[in-house]
């Protein structure tokens, strides 16, 4: 007897020992991330003062600004979408942490059954008896009660790995809403700036709209008096109707911005608040860029990268362990009679079991192994992904800090320009009094004054975005 036991264990554990062999794969090397950086950015100090660190509500100085972006936190669609998509993965954790733990269900049945007379289980029933002189009842009915369990033994940690991965993609979605978050407040501030800057573009029009026309009055004047011709006043009237026109425009792109600020809000077209008087000498803030590795730790779209290539990591583990065998319990207590009044009869009505069992794929691997090489490949594609990511961001904040500096010097010519400009208009209506200049230079003289204050707008506007997608790249406002 001592050597039949002997043989089974020795079977069993030379099959456990074939399909542990079998199991084995190679494994493929993927090489490491690069997260190294420049030491500083162009032309710029290697000092770790950051304004990353200052929250959005203290960046932004407006109250009007601020409140549009406290009412675009709670009611922007898409945010909201991206909010449900974060708790979703949330749950995710849940499910995969029930996976490795058992399984244990409660169940209860009935059935009836009829067996032909010549059949084996016939037979037998005729044969025998459950109790003296009392056959079995026929059709022959089953109860059952009891508790069923099953639990596979994670000895390979694929599953508790499942779990990792599940609770990294939770954290890296929300890194992915934070990023949303410095996406909606650059945006909105992005479009509020345009709105003031169209502002003000409109009531330079509107200035210069009444310089002309009081021009056009001059050159009538000049006309009847036979001192200009039909087409001096021709060419001044058209210019009235050129930038008449370029009013309505103005007040169309004013109107779609305004909807759009609303629409990012949340809410139906209405009026944005805000204070445009003041635009031209609004203060460009300083900002101080930091060092490029802090990058890594302020960016949102980084750290979600990041993370997204540890997934990537656990997921090949999680792959290889499919080739490894599976070892499960089940279990099962209850009571079974074809009686309910046997039902209470223990031990007679009693039924319990317990089996183990050992799996593990042998032929035809193909699945197993294509998915395996396509989790090698999902992290190599992570690995580039994450490179993109911080080299992107890199590039960004280097961009910004360029444009900032250009548009700084940029705008003191642009200041000089229009003081000259300005100053032009009024000697060129003097001397074609007298006169001693002809019409097309006046028209020439207030064209060009026009352009280079909508220029001058338009370059403050510039500067301001170009703060804010500054501070965006370093990876504020979000917090």
């Amino acid at each position: 007897m001592n050597k039949y036991k002997k043989i089974r264990k020795l079977c069993f554990a030379s099959i456990i020992t074939i399909l542990s062999l079998y199991s084995c794969v190679s494994t493929k090397n993927i090489r490491e991330e690069n997260k190294t950086v420049p030491n500083e950015y162009q032309n710029q100090s290697a000092d770790t003062t950051n304004t990353v660190s200052v929250k959005w509500k203290d960046f932004f100085s407006d109250p009007n600004l601020v409140a549009l972006i406290d009412a675009a936190l709670i009611n922007n669609q898409e945010l909201n979408i991206m909010l449900q998509h974060v708790d979703m993965v949330k749950n995710e954790i849940k499910a995969k942490k029930g996976e490795y733990l058992p399984f244990v269900g409660i169940y209860a049945g009935a059935e009836v059954e009829k067996v032909g007379e010549f059949t084996r289980n016939g037979a037998v029933e005729k044969t025998l008896n459950i109790r003296e002189e009392e056959e079995f009842p026929e059709p022959l009915a089953n109860y059952s009660v009891g508790l069923s369990a099953s639990w596979e033994l994670d000895i390979w940690g694929k599953l508790r790995k499942g779990k990792k991965a599940a609770v990294l993609e939770y954290l890296a979605s929300v890194e992915g809403k934070n990023f949303m978050v410095t996406q909606l407040v650059s945006e909105i501030t992005s479009s509020y700036y345009e709105l003031m800057a169209l502002d003000n573009q409109l009531a330079i029009i509107e200035q210069n709209l009444e310089i002309q026309q009081n021009a056009l009055k001059m050159v009538k004047l000049q006309k009847e008096a036979a001192r200009t011709t039909q087409l001096a006043v021709s060419r001044f009237e058209a210019e009235v109707f050129k930038n008449k026109s370029n009013k309505f425009e103005i007040q169309q792109k004013i109107v779609e911005t305004e909807n759009f600020i609303n629409f990012l809000v949340g809410r139906y077209p209405q009026p944005v608040t805000r204070s445009s008087e003041n635009f031209i000498t609004k203060k460009v803030d300083s900002i101080n860029a930091g060092i490029p590795s802090q990058l890594l730790e302020n960016r949102p779209d980084i750290r979600k990268a990041e993370l997204e290539l540890s997934v990537s990591k656990l997921n090949v583990s999680i792959a290889k362990a499919n080739f490894y065998p599976s070892i499960g319990i089940k279990a099962g207590v209850g009571l079974e009679a074809f009686k309910p009044k046997f039902l209470t009869s223990t031990p007679e009505s009693l039924l319990y079991s317990l089996v183990g069992d050992v799996v593990s794929p042998l032929i035809n691997r193909n699945a197993i192994k294509a998915e395996y090489k396509n989790a090698n490949d999902r992290q190599l594609q992570a690995v580039f992904e994450y490179e993109k990511t911080i080299l992107n961001a890199y590039i960004e904040v280097a961009n910004q800090l360029s444009s900032l500096q250009n548009l700084k010097e940029s705008y003191s010519l642009k200041e000089k320009q229009v003081q000259a400009l300005t100053e032009s208009i009024d000697l060129s209506i003097r001397l074609f009094k007298s006169a001693r200049a002809e019409y097309t230079e006046v028209l020439l003289t207030q064209r060009e004054a026009l352009d280079s204050k909508i220029e001058i707008i338009e370059t403050k506007r510039d500067q301001l975005l170009a703060n804010v997608k500054l501070y965006q790249a370093l990876g504020g406002g979000w917090n």
